[in-house]
């Protein structure tokens, strides 16, 4: 099991009411669910609309299942942003 930090932005972060945690988990799927159970309610809806990146990278439509989270790495969770 990886261990690592997520790190929310903007409204993903008033909703899970941190700016980051740590995780401890192999994929991506399993980080996000377990910041789902430490955060009902409106971070679950939040999730929904965010992209991600991991170590960097954009996840894009790659299934969370079967993205690999690294010992040490970053996931950013990033909500759609308004202006440009």
């Amino acid at each position: 099991m990886a261990a690592g930090t997520i790190r929310y932005w903007a409204a993903a972060k008033a909703a899970a009411g941190v700016a980051e945690e740590p995780y401890a988990a192999e994929t991506l799927a399993e980080a996000l669910d377990a910041a789902r159970a430490r955060h009902p309610g409106e971070l679950v809806r939040v999730l929904q609309r965010c992209s991600f990146l991991v170590d960097g990278d954009p996840v894009g439509t790659r299934a969370h299942e079967t993205v690999r989270l690294a010992e040490g790495g970053t996931v950013e969770v990033l909500p759609p942003f308004a202006g440009g």
